[in-house]
């Protein structure tokens, strides 16, 4: 079953947050800042979603993730360190002429199909692999012991939610539907993205 909403949103290059995952944010723009303040106000929810555009007012993706503010620091000069957990995936229907700093649409919220399943144990082993090949080939430092603790969905979405993958890729895998389709995808662009030179912008997964 789904449900059309109406949605503040924070338009973020890279930013992508699965349900069930959390994303850390740091918020100092005053239009965002202003987001903020109405989503305490209110239920505590805004939706993520990636621009396909720089600029001030870019075309959006249709397809993002609604998240709760589940933790929330206000400092002195306005700004805020928040955290977000993923609700769910929405999809835009319309952006809506609202008076507000922040931009809103109105979104259609889907049904979280993926909760129960489970990857097939070659499934998991190959993404598995191809995470450390990954891992390795980029320098990455890596706790494998817990990841090999996660179960298959937070591994999955960890990973995608967290790769340094472009901003397409990374909107490819937010918009797949089903986590063995995924869990390919990131074995695909693993690959891909591996044999690029990794000297810039490394991350740590963990």
């Amino acid at each position: 079953m789904t449900e059309t909403k109406r949605l503040s949103i924070f338009p973020l290059a890279g930013a992508l947050l699965f349900p069930g995952m959390h994303l850390p944010l740091h918020v100092f723009e005053e239009r965002y800042r202003a987001l903020i303040n109405d989503a305490m106000a209110r239920d505590r929810q805004i939706g993520m979603i990636q621009p396909k555009e720089a600029g001030s007012h870019p075309a959006l993706f249709d397809v993002g993730c609604l998240g709760k503010i589940i933790d929330i620091e206000a400092l002195d000069d306005g700004r805020f360190n928040v955290v977000l957990e993923g609700v769910a995936r929405f999809r835009v229907i319309e952006e809506i002429d609202a008076s507000t700093a922040f931009r809103q649409v109105r979104a259609e919220i889907e049904e979280d199909r993926e909760q129960d399943e489970v990857l097939a144990s070659a499934e998991r082993a190959a993404l598995e692999i191809e995470s450390r090949k990954f891992a390795e080939l980029q320098g990455y430092q890596v706790d494998w012991d817990s990841i090999g603790r996660l179960d298959d969905t937070a591994f999955v979405n960890g990973i995608a939610q967290i790769a340094p993958f472009d901003a397409a890729s990374k909107q490819a895998l937010l918009e797949v539907d089903g986590l063995a389709n995924r869990a390919e995808l990131i074995i695909q662009l693993l690959q891909f993205f591996g044999r690029q030179d990794g000297d810039d912008d490394r991350v740590t997964l963990q």
